[in-house]
């Protein structure tokens, strides 16, 4: 008789236990699809902090010495006005001239009464934004040493840089995440659930661009995450 109490008892405990193990594995099953995927915005709007400013020059004639000669004292000019206002020799680089023979272009019939024209650029690369914006405000001065610069269109425009990113990366990071997890939480409230683990996140791409075309040394910085949470009763 007791040998049929021990029994029944280890059977009605393996009874219970197997039912404890059901239950979970039904809510696990019932539940594994309950999850939602949000997306959290960080954002930022700071000023440029590397400029690239190429200044163009022109000379055109027939005399290709002498246009290398004028050529060499404009560049001396331009070099001297930026050095005068504050842009260290170190910034600066003197690229070899451009040369283009109308004589020798065969789609030419060259009528504009000159053969050569030289393009000269030199390049002011700085981190110094602030001062490098005043200048080139101040640029038409060279005007008065007899020196137009020229435009220099969509092969070499004046290009302005966010590089210091990095340093504030964590931190937006930290923020998308954080508000992902604020609206993952309202949809949970809205849906009668609560937030369970996360099941996967990605790391989001950082992208740099100018806040509008009138300011393009304002740049906005902007990180888009993407976190997926599971959801419990």
């Amino acid at each position: 008789m007791k040998e049929k109490i021990i029994s029944a008892t280890i059977i009605a405990i393996g009874i219970i236990v197997l039912g404890l193990c059901l239950k979970g594995g039904i809510d696990n099953f019932a539940n594994k699809d309950r999850k939602v995927s949000v997306k959290g915005l960080s954002e930022r709007e700071v000023p440029a902090d590397k400029v690239t400013w190429p200044i163009l020059s022109k000379e055109l004639g027939n005399d290709l010495p002498q246009l290398y000669s004028e050529i060499g004292v404009t560049q001396s000019k331009i070099k001297k006005f930026l050095i005068s206002n504050g842009i260290k020799e170190s910034e600066i680089n003197i690229n070899a001239p451009v040369v283009i023979d109308l004589n020798a272009d065969q789609y030419s019939n060259n009528q504009k009464g000159y053969r050569y024209n030289i393009t000269s650029i030199i390049t002011v690369t700085s981190n110094n934004v602030k001062l490098v914006r005043s200048i080139i405000a101040r640029q038409g001065e060279l005007l008065k040493e007899g020196i137009a610069i020229v435009d220099g269109g969509y092969e070499n425009p004046i290009k302005y840089e966010y590089v210091s990113f990095k340093d504030m990366k964590p931190k937006m990071m930290q923020e998308a995440i954080e508000n992902a997890q604020k609206t993952a939480e309202q949809f949970a409230t809205n849906s009668n659930s609560q937030l369970n683990k996360i099941v996967s996140a990605d790391q989001g791409q950082f992208s740099i661009d100018d806040r509008d075309s009138n300011t393009p040394y304002i740049k906005k910085v902007r990180v888009v995450t993407t976190v997926t949470y599971s959801l419990k009763d």
